[in-house]
């Protein structure tokens, strides 16, 4: 933001700088005004003014002290506000972030790769491994931790209207050995051959569990529910899975349920978390499958305590279904060596502006059983902070925010877009949107101009606690491969290569994108990127191929500095009646950002000629947008106004004629649905990405009815 020469914000400096007590009336302002060209000269020499009045010669200065004394009082108070302004705002003004590196070459070509592209931070051209000697694997990470910590807080967690409560680092340590020790005694092996699931919601037990496998080089496989019960079965079969701790007694029903259909035969023991009833392990022990409590698991561990057989850096950590949107879920095989360079790379960075410490806290909400909330624990253990959990309830997160006054708060987009919505919605007046979207742009500007802080007028009123990183990549890559460089606070774009990978585009023929234009599929290669999917050599040849570069079926351009911006996406594509190539991805990025849309599918097949959509209102910000087009009525009743739909239909297709999107890439009709696309409707994956198959399915009748009522 440019400094302003007036109004509340400079305002606010004057009284400090002129004399206490003294009124524009007042007997030694002539005596100031006869000072002012010594004082103004002063501030020009100190603060490195304009050079106007470090150039005038001495008779020029006595002329111009004749001409201040011959001024009514009223003109100097004046002058006197505006020189103490200028003093007050050169002194305090904020000075752009120095960046890493130079923002207009953010990475550069390797040689002999053809068009392959690395980072510029950093003084090797060597890809990155790790950051610190010490801390090569996620049990290193840990201990790591441990020692700077010097034992301080380490995870947290609440109860409803509670203060948050924490295990500290050598608790969870010992409970985690402990823990180990117990799975070793009931049959395990300290092996990366043993794999042992954890079923259950983020909460420390979940830490503590797969510190337990890294102590004894065992490796993580995390299930969730949101899979469905076929995914279940699968995962614990594909990895010969035999033990699985869990969270609730509900979760372990479900396990039961498979063994009774002996559809997982090679399931033998659930550990708890939770309290359960003695019905549930009578139950076990009907089908051959051991039940007990997480605690007397690690009660026998301290009395049989084995000695740690920590992990190397190639050895295998976890294998992360990834939740797909067709078909089995893929594991994908990450190293502790894969999860220590991705995070190494974002710290090397962002070094240059911030080092996390003992005093940086997390709040975990986002699904352990995903890469990205993984990764961003490893940094917090790393450097000995605090991670807290939320309560298990995503509507209470606010709460648990303010209980706890996380350094660091991950989100997805899909996230921060209704963040954004709630925000605007809750400005109900002219005055108050108006103040809003003048803040905003005011801020922006500043952040364009490379200044970073939370201290500014906008800042003290609105965004003091916000400050936001950017960063693009996928579970196969250990979840980034791209990010944003600090001082870069441009808009469009993913960031840079990260200084632990490789990216390198590749021709996409039939979308007409092509690498010697800068344009093609993003492939990824390093550390970072993982050993393939569990017992699948299809689905890996597919991903990975002879190379070693990953293939991550997004569309991705170079821009002229250096960073990477999505444009497509190659999966999911189809074509139209007409032989047109459709991406629907793309053009629903596009139509997202009408402001009444909270959700859109778009639609179609080969066997048409035109797309259809199907449209999720924001519930907040839908009916105020609707009523200043002369719309009445609840939400359920706009979603049914058809008038109201071609008013929401027109606005996404002005977007998309704003972006460049062709005739055949428009929507000729949509559908209005009342009701979120949601996890637990099955509508989205747990990392909220559509599910089209499922969408399609779900609005088969809706789709049918729009292609009827269209003709072209």
């Amino acid at each position: 933001m440019k400094p302003c020469s007036s109004g509340c914000a400079c305002a606010l400096g004057v009284p400090a700088l002129l004399p206490r007590g003294q009124t524009g009336s007042s007997s030694k302002l002539p005596e100031f005004a006869g000072r002012f060209p010594e004082f103004a000269l002063s501030v020009a020499e100190k603060m490195q003014a304009p050079e106007v009045l470090r150039g005038l010669r001495l008779p020029e200065l006595d002329d111009l002290g004749q001409l201040l004394r011959s001024l009514p009082a009223t003109a100097l108070v004046g002058l006197g506000a505006f020189a103490a302004v200028l003093a007050y705002w050169l002194a305090s003004r904020p000075k752009a972030v120095k960046p890493p590196c130079d923002l207009s070459r953010q990475s550069a070509e390797v040689e002999g790769l053809d068009g392959a592209r690395r980072s510029v931070i950093g003084d090797s051209t060597q890809l990155l491994t790790h950051y610190y000697d010490d801390a090569r694997t996620m049990y290193e990470v840990f201990r790591r931790g441990f020692n700077i910590s010097e034992n301080g807080p380490c995870l947290g967690f609440r109860k409803p209207k509670q203060p948050y409560q924490w295990l500290s680092y050598k608790e969870v340590s010992e409970r985690a050995e402990a823990l180990g020790s117990g799975l070793l005694q009931q049959g395990c092996k300290p092996s990366t051959e043993q794999f042992i699931g954890v079923f259950a919601q983020n909460r420390p037990e979940w830490i503590i569990s797969e510190l337990a496998c890294y102590t004894y080089s065992m490796v993580v496989v995390p299930l969730y529910d949101t899979l469905g019960p076929g995914a279940i079965r699968y995962i614990v079969n594909t990895a010969d899975i035999s033990t699985v701790i869990c969270d609730k007694p509900d979760k372990a029903r479900v396990l039961l349920d498979h063994v009774e259909r002996r559809e997982t035969p090679g399931l033998r023991s659930i550990i708890l978390m939770d309290p359960f009833e003695r019905e549930l392990q009578e139950r076990g022990a009907r089908c051959g499958v051991r039940v007990q409590a997480m605690h007397h698991v690690e009660e026998r561990g301290r009395e049989s305590r084995h000695v740690p057989v920590p992990p190397r850096p190639e050895d295998l950590s976890i294998v992360c279904f990834t939740s797909g949107t067709t078909g089995n879920p893929k594991g994908a095989m990450l190293t502790h060596g894969n999860v220590v360079a991705d995070f190494s790379g974002f710290l090397k960075v962002t070094e240059s502006q911030w080092a996390p410490t003992c005093a940086d806290v997390h709040i975990s909400y986002l699904p352990l059983a995903h890469m990205f909330e993984r990764m961003v624990q490893s940094v917090v253990y790393c450097h000995g902070g605090r991670v807290g959990f939320f309560q298990g309830d995503i509507r209470l997160l606010s709460d648990d925010m303010k209980a706890l006054r996380p350094t660091i708060f991950p989100v997805v987009p899909r996230l921060l877009n209704r963040m954004y919505d709630k925000i605007f919605s809750q400005a109900d007046t002219s005055l108050k949107r108006w103040m809003l979207e003048f803040a905003a742009k005011r801020k922006k500007a500043e952040v364009r101009n490379g200044i970073i802080r939370n201290d500014s007028l906008w800042d003290k009123l609105f965004f003091n606690k916000i400050q936001v990183y950017e960063g693009y990549g996928q579970t196969e890559c250990t979840a980034g491969c791209t990010f944003t460089t600090p001082g870069d606070w441009t808009s469009g774009h993913v960031g840079a290569p990260l200084p632990c990978n490789l990216i390198r585009l590749k021709d996409v023929e039939e979308l007409n994108y092509f690498a010697s234009k800068g344009e093609g599929e993003i492939c990824v290669k390093g550390p970072n990127v993982f050993k393939g999917y569990l017992k699948d050599e299809e689905k890996t040849t597919e991903a990975l191929d002879e190379e070693g570069w990953l293939h991550t079926g997004d569309i991705g351009k170079w821009l002229p500095n250096g960073t990477l911006k999505i444009i497509d996406r190659k999966k999911h594509i189809f074509k139209l009646a007409q032989g047109e190539y459709i991406a629907p991805e793309k053009i629903e990025n596009i139509y997202i950002r009408s402001d009444p849309v909270a959700q859109i599918y778009v639609h179609g097949d080969s066997l048409q000629a035109f797309l259809v959509g199907i449209v999720v209102p924001d519930s907040e910000v839908m009916p105020g947008w609707a009523k200043k087009r002369g719309f009445d009525g609840t939400y359920a009743e706009l979603c049914k106004n058809k008038e109201l739909q071609r008013a929401i239909m027109e606005d996404m297709v002005r977007l998309g004629k704003e972006s460049g999107l062709h005739s055949f890439e428009q929507v000729k009709a949509i559908y209005i649905h009342s009701d979120m696309f949601s996890v637990q409707n099955g509508l989205l994956t747990p990392t909220l990405k559509a599910k089209r198959p499922e969408l399609r399915d779900y609005f088969k009748r809706q789709i049918e009815e729009l292609y009827s009522s269209i003709s072209i």
